[in-house]
């Protein structure tokens, strides 16, 4: 972002950046220029009370051409030691005043280099430094200089020395200004492109989640299945086909909520594809028959009442992986509970399983008391791993809560099994209208 204050005109653009790139080149031209309006103003003979003023009726004597010079050359250095030029060129515009006669201006160049520290210090200083310049040259003039006290070119010489130091100021506070406008906008871009790689960060992290869940569940139902399948091939060939089928439905399930997923991750102007909303309680029956299909006998109460979008995804997603991990660490004959219930201005999510029988290990993995020491183990190892990107289920759960203000923890019941329990703030959802339980 560019402040228009700070833009030069364009057809001067060039010139001001030769300028930038040679100063003393500059400043050479600048005290050539000073050289030649000193010499010609010598020339003019200053205006009296009845006579108008003149051109060519005097001419400097060899001192005050001499003064002009030095003054003059003094001024190719002013950016570098601006203190030492101002007091350069006072030093020869006093001398002028003491024994010029007639006198020649040499002051114009004590008067840009006052302009020159005004631009290049701060306000304290210059007001100092211009007050001593201004009382010195014009009190000299005043007192021992060749005009009388009260003429026009003493009172000229105090008026130029003061807009000098006050113009040199206004430069200064302009070019610190456009400085502070071009830093807060540099600022700014730098804010919005860390906002910008942050919001890209929570996307990743919240679509690897999604990615996590969506693998996790589905893939676990389809190993239960699969084992169930090569388990009663040969002696149930019509169970094993019932089990090759919800193999069929869950891979269906897994790539459309894939697709779906990936989807938010195409650009603006890729082709479009139908994809499904994202899932939420509405579905949950369905979730719930495809863990009955597995063998894990599922009782569901909940409030029959709409949630926001976001509280409504992560309570699905909280219960698909606790689902998940008691059919894959819970033992033989488990049974789970799942519970959905408004309490004020939350919603609670339960996850109950009773660990089955501890005996006899499930199929696909390991049950009973192993399998539950496996899903502590597991627990831990995904707080361990989180900074680098973990990515296991129990985590998962956790940061998802964590993401909408509310709480989330698992751990062992008393007596046996496991319990998941979330609390997810809602705001603004209506009041609880009953529970329905199947």
């Amino acid at each position: 972002m560019s402040s228009p204050l700070a833009a030069p005109a364009p057809g001067l653009a060039p010139t001001r950046a030769w300028m930038r790139g040679h100063r003393t080149a500059t400043d050479a031209v600048l005290a050539f220029g000073v050289l030649v309006a000193m010499v010609l103003g010598s020339f003019v003979q200053p205006p009296g009370i009845h006579e108008a003023a003149t051109f060519g009726t005097r001419t400097p004597d060899l001192p005050s051409v001499v003064l002009m010079l030095v003054g003059a050359a003094a001024l190719v250095l002013r950016r570098r030691r601006p203190m030492a030029v101002l007091a350069a060129t006072g030093a020869v515009s006093l001398v002028e005043l003491f024994t010029g006669e007639p006198r020649a201006p040499v002051a114009m160049s004590a008067v840009v280099a006052l302009y020159t520290v005004a631009a290049r210090t701060d306000r304290p200083t210059t007001w100092r430094v211009g007050l001593v310049t201004m009382t010195c040259l014009t009190a000299v003039a005043m007192l021992v200089g060749p005009l009388p006290w009260y003429a026009q070119e003493n009172l000229g010489l105090f008026a130029w020395t003061g807009m000098a130091a006050a113009a040199g100021d206004a430069v200064r506070s302009r070019r610190a200004f456009v400085d502070a406008i071009r830093e807060r906008a540099e600022r700014a871009e730098r804010t919005r492109e860390e906002e910008a790689r942050r919001r890209v960060a929570e996307e990743r992290l919240r679509i690897a989640r999604d990615l996590h869940d969506v693998v996790a569940h589905h893939i676990a139902l389809v190993n239960v299945q699969a084992g169930v399948a090569a388990h009663v091939m040969d002696k149930r060939p019509d169970q094993a086909k019932e089990a090759l089928a919800h193999v069929r439905e869950a891979s269906r399930s897994a790539l459309n909520e894939l697709r779906a997923t990936v989807g938010l991750l195409r650009q603006s102007g890729d082709p479009a594809a139908p994809t499904e909303p994202a899932p939420g309680l509405a579905v949950l029956d369905e979730l719930v028959d495809t863990f009955r299909h597995a063998g894990l006998p599922v009782v569901v109460a909940r409030d029959e009442q709409a949630l926001p979008a976001a509280v409504d995804l992560a309570a699905y997603r909280v219960i698909q992986e606790a689902l998940t991990n008691v059919r894959k660490h819970a033992g033989t004959g488990a049974r789970a509970e799942v519970s959905v219930v408004r309490v004020g201005r939350t919603v609670e999510i339960t996850v109950l399983d009773d660990g089955g029988d501890p005996a006899d290990p499930a199929p696909e993995g390991p049950g009973g008391a192993a399998g539950r020491d496996a899903r502590t183990v597991d627990e831990a190892a995904g707080a361990a791993a989180a900074p680098d990107g973990g990515g296991h289920g129990l985590l998962g759960m956790r940061e998802r809560a964590t993401a909408l203000g509310g709480t989330c923890t698992a751990g062992p019941r008393f007596g046996g099994g496991y319990r998941v329990h979330a609390v997810l703030p809602v705001d603004g959802a209506p009041a609880p209208t009953g529970v329905a339980a199947h």
